[in-house]
């Protein structure tokens, strides 16, 4: 599958020359992906530019790259700080807004194989509320803790930091508060309503990750906001936060409740596992994972399909004695207080018309129990509880 843009084709991969340019022109790029409604640009030395499109990595037709075009476009727009990271780490992040605001994308710039490469994701000027974005109806309620930790887990490109932004925005129109984001780089821009909200990019309003999260219980915050749990640095200063009284948000790279306790864990040497199950126990009010999935209703490329695990006695106690292979059990056990697991949200979403079945069978982490749920009939693991 192809993109034709043949007379785009020939504008865009030309050279420009600085005395005519009158804007990046890497932004022509930018622009195709906004044109075709793509999640993601993809450029490779070798390849021609590719897009994401409903999930499906499509090529356009326009001619393969060279390490020249790749230099050409995008050494013009790196920070002298930015162009120092990718010489020194070999890679860096930054973000970026093509004109007045026309569109934002989040742009990760690496060296592979000696040359560049690039994967930059689309972010929406709008924040969307819940229903647009399909998520559960009991989302709302992880909106409403005073304090404590709510975890968005997901692997890459799996929506986290839409449906946080989500979150933070019903916060935002709804309490008279202080929310302090910590992002590397900042994807959604906020507007204030009847919260105001502080946002701090790491490498342009903060030296690094643990110098913002140290700073942050000085700023009296609400909320706040940890762009990624990716370190022991940044779990302890977000636990910390949370015992101290605010409502702190973060993403990890997990695929479901249980593993994000496993992938935290990971983080710290085995000697600390019962101290960090303890302050998980004491601390975490939710997690919630999240997967993107084909959608099959009008004008929709992808829904969210979600596990919401939120952290009740039964659960907090299976936290403390690390009996996590019990916790998809307690979530369904949980439904009437808001949880919900993947097979139950993907039956509701084939029976709304938002996915297809089949999608849905190919995604579950048990198609066979799915395949009851669609006939109405539920069925307990016997013995977990």
């Amino acid at each position: 599958m192809a993109i034709s843009e043949v007379e785009e084709a020939i504008e865009i991969m030309e050279p420009v020359h600085a005395e005519v340019k009158k804007e990046p022109e890497v932004n022509k790029l930018f622009r195709l992906v906004m044109k075709h409604q793509a999640s993601d640009l993809h450029l490779k030395v070798g390849q021609p530019p590719m897009m994401r499109l409903k999930g499906d990595i499509v090529r356009t037709q326009m001619r393969p790259l060279t390490h020249e075009d790749m230099e050409r476009l995008f050494f013009p727009i790196l920070k002298e700080r930015h162009r120092n990271i990718l010489e020194d780490e070999g890679g860096v992040d930054f973000s970026w807004v093509v004109g007045n605001d026309e569109g934002r994308f989040r742009v990760s710039l690496f060296k592979q194989r000696g040359r560049l490469s690039l994967v930059s994701r689309r972010v929406n000027n709008v924040i969307p509320d819940f229903k647009t974005l399909g998520l559960p109806e009991s989302i709302e309620k992880l909106c409403h803790y005073s304090e404590g930790m709510v975890i968005l887990a997901g692997v890459t490109g799996s929506g986290k930091s839409t449906t946080i932004a989500s979150m933070l925005d019903y916060i935002n129109a709804r309490e008279p508060l202080h929310i302090l984001t910590i992002e590397d780089p900042i994807e959604f821009v906020f507007t204030d309503r009847k919260a105001y909200i502080n946002q701090r990019e790491i490498g342009l309003d903060s030296r690094d990750w643990h110098k913002a999260l140290k700073d942050a219980v000085r700023q009296d915050p609400d909320v706040i906001l940890v762009g990624e749990l990716r370190d022991v640095d940044t779990f302890e200063a977000a636990i910390h936060a949370a015992e101290t009284g605010h409502l702190v948000f973060g993403t990890i790279h997990a695929s479901s409740s249980a593993t994000t306790i496993n992938r935290i864990l990971d983080l710290f040497p085995p000697d600390k596992h019962i101290a960090i199950r303890q302050a998980m126990a004491n601390n975490l009010k939710s997690v919630v994972a999240q997967k993107l999935i084909k959608s099959i209703k009008p004008g929709v490329s992808r829904v969210p399909t979600n596990e919401i695990m939120i952290v009740n006695p039964t659960i907090r106690e299976l936290i403390s004695k690390g009996e996590d292979k019990k916790i998809p059990d307690a979530i369904r056990i949980g439904y009437l207080e808001g949880m919900i697991d993947f097979n139950e949200n993907l039956k509701q979403l084939v029976e709304r018309g938002d996915v297809d079945r089949a999608i849905a069978l190919e995604v579950s982490p048990n198609p066979d129990q799915l395949k009851m749920y669609l006939k109405g009939i539920k069925v307990s693991a016997p013995g977990i509880l």
